[in-house]
């Protein structure tokens, strides 16, 4: 009990450089939100086709989109474009509070949106017309333009503001609350997994229809449609698919993979940056 009281009062009387603090956010953000996505990422391929379509959803045409993929294209096309999520996570250090949670996030999209672009048209195509995610932006630009890589990050920027406002707000105003409630210095796994779980449930939601609109300006030229500004897609999808089955497509799958991803990349951010620190001001001692 002693050992572990000096080495708590030995770790809060040093402190790490700032270049250390950086290092740390970047590691643990950059595997806490691989691990995340790689976890759901099955359930977004199935949600992102159906985002893009005029299919209505449901738990079992999502199940029958899943079955077919893996009877077609084998079990690992079901992570078809991770490639391209991975390379584009580079998260925001998790800052508290509603603001600097909205500003990590646009800043995180705009660095790396055309990813996200590559990403839905592999995840809406077969491997046949885009091979690698090289594939996808050489046939794009020389196809489409460079700019069409950027389809859709107006109404990507509009929704992240409420989803990482909202998440970052929810997952730190829990741990806030505990730790008031229960004088305890940390959540335990569970409770972070939960924390996180309720963040992501929140976030999701309130971004949802924005991501509709994200998604179709995205792969307009995979389905051949047209979508020109959100407000005409919004009309568009109201129109031909009404307001909860169009804006809200797919959102209940949502509700299941975005607090498993949050959940798991708060709960591993936390815990690996805690141990990165250690490292830096104790060594492997």
């Amino acid at each position: 009990m002693t050992t572990a009281k000096n080495n708590q009062n030995e770790e809060s009387a040093k402190e790490l450089t700032k270049n250390q603090k950086v290092i740390s956010s970047l590691v643990a953000g950059a595997a806490a939100g691989a691990l995340a996505k790689t976890t759901i990422a099955p359930l977004d391929r199935t949600k992102i086709n159906f985002q893009i379509s005029k299919r209505p959803f449901s738990h079992l045409a999502a199940f029958g989109f899943i079955r077919d993929t893996v009877k077609n294209n084998g079990f690992l096309s079901l992570w078809r474009g991770n490639s391209a999520t991975m390379a584009r996570i580079i998260p925001p250090t998790p800052f508290r509070r509603t603001l600097a949670g909205s500003l990590a996030g646009v800043v995180s999209v705009s660095c790396t949106y055309p990813l996200d672009t590559a990403r839905a048209r592999m995840a809406v195509t077969h491997k046949e017309l885009y091979s690698s995610l090289r594939a996808v932006f050489t046939k794009t630009w020389l196809e489409e333009g460079p700019m069409v890589l950027f389809r859709g990050y107006v109404p990507t920027v509009l929704g992240i503001i409420p989803y990482a406002g909202t998440t970052f707000y929810t997952y730190e105003t829990l741990k806030r609350f505990h730790k008031d409630t229960t004088q305890k210095p940390s959540p335990s796994a569970v409770e972070r997994l939960s924390f996180g779980a309720v963040a992501g449930l929140l976030g999701q939601s309130a971004s949802y229809p924005l991501d509709i609109v994200r998604r179709r300006m995205q792969t307009e030229h995979e389905t051949k449609q047209i979508y020109k500004t959100i407000y005409s897609t919004i009309v568009k999808i109201v129109r031909e698919e009404g307001v909860i089955r169009g804006l809200y497509k797919g959102l209940s799958m949502n509700w299941i993979k975005g607090p498993i991803a949050v959940g798991i990349s708060f709960t591993t951010f936390d815990y690996l940056h805690t141990f990165i620190k250690k490292i830096f001001l104790f060594g492997f001692e």
